[in-house]
């Protein structure tokens, strides 16, 4: 399957952000993708949500007790476990993900996986770019955290955070990266988000409200996608950390 395709047209709607972890546990929610005869698995057993065409997919990955392999996986995609746990093996090199942990399977990347039980994997992924080493980056649960750029000063309500970040993933056309941020407390106004951004909340809370007014406040353990183009505010009352996962065009 080189690319997942949507079985129907996405729905027109303003572009907002999504809560994730709803969208696992939610199976009415969703679009069954196209699957060609003979996929694995871990390709075909999938549920995505309504976003617009275009590169970039996300969803769940739901899969049963059971084995496969992946010749050659179709793009770079961050995963995350929601649920239970999967052991990854590329060659004698082991990758066991558990609840809340995650990692990049980049283009091209070959590998075998196994479940014990039902897993649930939320997924983001970037179509195109360039086949690398074709290594799964796992990433790190313990990062070692570089001062960043916070958000532009005309934005912001209150005074500027002190940011920092460290990247695990970066696509060579640099579209799509993936790593771990943190933040001391800010309040921006909405402002339109040119990328896709995946977020893992790791500490801390954060209110969005989007264009049409609504609201919605994730917290530590939640999984939430932004949609390019969605008009959103952010507050944040506290400390705040997170693995990320941006697709943000060239």
């Amino acid at each position: 399957m080189s690319e997942l395709q949507r079985a129907v047209t996405p729905c027109e709607r303003p572009r907002s952000f999504l809560d994730l972890k709803t969208f696992v546990s939610d199976k009415r929610q969703g679009i069954t993708p196209v699957t060609s005869p003979g996929d694995d698995h871990f390709l075909a057993s999938r549920r995505l949500a309504d976003l617009l065409p275009g590169p970039v997919t996300a969803g769940v990955v739901a899969l049963e007790a059971g084995r496969g392999a992946v010749a050659s996986h179709p793009a770079d995609e961050f995963i995350i476990v929601s649920e239970g746990a999967i052991t990854f093996q590329q060659g004698e090199r082991g990758l066991a993900l558990g609840p809340g942990h995650s990692a990049v399977l980049p283009r091209g990347s070959a590998f075998s996986w196994s479940t014990q039980g039902s897993t649930s994997i939320i997924f983001m992924r970037c179509e195109g770019g360039k086949v690398g080493d074709g290594n799964i980056v796992p990433i790190d649960q313990v990062p070692s955290l570089a001062p960043s750029a916070g958000p532009a000063a005309e934005l912001l309500l209150t005074p500027a955070p002190a940011c920092r970040n460290f990247t695990d993933f970066r696509a060579a056309d640099e579209t799509f990266t993936c790593g771990t941020w943190d933040s001391t407390p800010y309040h921006r106004v909405a402002m339109r988000y040119a990328h896709y951004e995946l977020m893992h909340l790791l500490d801390g809370s954060v209110t969005f409200m989007d264009e049409t007014g609504r609201s919605g406040t994730f917290s530590r353990g939640d999984i939430f996608l932004v949609e390019q183009n969605a008009q959103c505010s952010w507050e944040s009352r506290g400390n705040v950390a997170k693995v990320y996962a941006i697709y943000r065009p060239a």
